[in-house]
């Protein structure tokens, strides 16, 4: 939109001017917001345009002022002569602006618009410093959490949206009206949020200025995923670049295993829920497949009662365990089974928080557990010793005795492997490639021959997670869980590629994806493996 001013006039002379409008770019800061509602004041209210009401547009957010009745003399005044809209066929402002089904209800954007609502909404509470980019973000989700609760209340048609700005209305009422829902909704969901909105009155009203038009739950699941993923991209740069999988790597590995809608699935270490999601999407799609029509009732139960009671995670981070069960929420679900709390616990104590975490009860695991840090020192949680073979070994008589430290990486092997039914539970995991072919290491796949058929190994390039601040090699391997008492056939070929590109590089650019293709090899290799130790394939780099 180029800037300009508009006006509307109350005559056909154009001498009595009702409002004066102050059109902005899209994008622009909550500083040059406010400089154009000093402009708009300039121009409303001076002596020569003397309007009733003046109003202040830059993309979705807006903000209009009432200078009629008391308020006509409020030339100093920024915030009681706010009113929800300008007057419609110039009467007099409604309380609210959007109703359900009504005149003016909010409405569904496109990915560009969501992206760039996102961004100014945390530019806002980030406020150029005075919140760190992590406490931004998790005010910003305790505020959209806030906006989906409004939008899924029970309301008849015609009546108003809580989650917007009211006519007269002070930062302080909004604030105060905006957290009596947060409290309200936090009480039904308590594992979600466990502490207050921390932000200014002031703040917290530029927020919901900028979020107030818009339908998040009608707008299309692609676009909030992308838009959000998009997002969330730059803010798990760095150090929080261990809780974030890049998108390529994780639908390649959905993709691999066919996630159904009768598998239970589990990330055990599942960051900001990208694992979780991307097998909701898988069922989506297969619900496309069975119900063709997407709003019926059959499409609807096939994926969400999936999403309900099929999809687990678990987060160590509180504030990345509050994103993915946010990111979850905003994609219609599943965050009821995602708990905040160590995945290397013993699993009594997993059960404490939700029935369904339960050894040997996963069909499909997927995850990218941390690796790259400090080992665990297991004289200071001495229960993984009783728990985990591999936090074990044996002297020089063969006794076994717990190890000083073992690192994090491998204990989730054996965690993943306490999960998985047995026989047919299937895993897809991201490991450091020192974990295959460091020679100390030899004892770790050693154990995990014996209890996994590995059926395949994708070696990421070097720079896999380098834009996330992670230089470590990795791949990413496929395993089967044995059966009990499973006699071990060391004749069964395991698919090997390394597939040079993978949508992106070291800086995120978009490059060529070769992941595909590995994927279309996979399930020829799956048909007939005799070919595959005859032809050099070009993914074999």
């Amino acid at each position: 939109m180029r800037e300009r001013k508009s006006y509307v006039y109350k005559d056909d002379e154009r001498k009595r001017p009702f409002a004066v409008i102050e059109c902005k770019r899209d994008g622009i800061t909550d500083s040059e917001f406010s400089q154009a509602i000093e402009q708009a004041y300039g121009n409303g209210t001076a002596y020569k345009f003397r309007a009733d009401y003046i109003m202040v547009v830059a993309g979705l957010t807006r903000r209009a002022f009432d200078f009629t009745g008391e308020y006509a003399d409020a030339a100093g005044e920024r915030e009681k002569n706010i009113i929800a809209d300008l007057p419609r066929q110039y009467g007099k402002p409604e309380e609210y602006k959007y109703h359900k089904n009504g005149g003016l209800d909010i409405q569904p954007i496109n990915r560009e618009a969501l992206t760039a609502t996102i961004k100014k909404a945390h530019q806002t509470l980030w406020g150029a410093g005075k919140l760190s980019a992590p406490q931004a973000f998790s005010e910003l989700c305790k505020i959209i959490f806030v906006k989906i609760s409004d939008e899924k209340l029970k309301r008849k048609p015609g009546e108003p949206y809580e989650f917007q700005i009211k006519t007269h209305e002070t930062s302080q009422r909004l604030a105060s009206r905006i957290r009596g829902l947060y409290e309200k909704q936090r009480e039904q969901e308590p594992n979600v949020f466990t502490d207050n909105i921390r932000i200014d009155d002031a703040v917290l009203r530029q927020v919901v200025s900028h979020l107030e038009a818009v339908n998040l739950s009608k707008t299309d699941l692609d676009t909030k995923g992308v838009a959000f993923e998009q997002f969330m991209d730059g803010f798990f740069k760095g150090s929080y670049g261990q809780y974030f999988t890049p998108r390529e790597v994780i639908q390649f590995a959905v993709a691999m295993l066919k996630v159904t809608d009768s598998d239970k699935v589990l990330d055990p270490a599942c960051g900001s829920g990208g694992f979780l999601l991307h097998a909701l999407d898988a069922v989506r799609k297969e619900a496309d497949e069975y119900y063709p029509d997407p709003d019926s009732r059959d499409h609807f139960n096939h994926w969400h009662t999936f999403a309900l009671s099929k999809l687990y995670g678990i987060e160590i981070n509180d504030d990345i365990a509050r994103v993915a069960k946010m990111n979850m929420i905003i994609h219609d679900d599943g965050h009821t089974k995602v708990i905040c709390t160590d995945a290397l616990e013993h699993s009594d104590h997993l059960m404490k928080d939700n029935s369904g975490f339960g050894n040997a009860t996963f069909d499909i695991i997927l995850t990218n557990p941390p690796f790259g840090g400090e080992p665990i020192q297991i004289s200071t949680r001495p229960y993984l010793a009783k728990d985990y073979e591999l936090a074990n070994q044996r002297d020089k008589n063969g006794k076994e005795k717990p190890r000083k430290a073992q690192k994090p990486e491998i204990l989730f092997i054996e965690r993943v492997w306490h999960f998985l039914k047995p026989g047919t539970g299937r895993a897809a995991i991201i490991l450091p490639d020192g974990v295959l072919t460091n020679s100390s290491l030899q004892y770790v796949r050693d154990w995990m021959l014996e209890k996994f058929q590995i059926q395949a190994v994708i070696s990421l390039p070097q720079t896999a997670f380098a834009y996330y601040g992670a230089g470590v090699k990795a791949s990413v391997l496929f395993l089967r869980k044995r059966a009990a008492n499973e006699v071990i056939n060391a004749d069964v070929p395991v698919f090997m590629a390394a597939p040079a590109k993978i949508g992106y590089d070291a800086t995120g650019r978009k490059t060529a994806n070769q992941l595909p293709e590995v994927l279309r090899l996979y399930r020829e290799f799956e048909k007939d493996p005799t070919p595959f130790f005859v032809e050099a394939l070009p993914l074999m780099v």
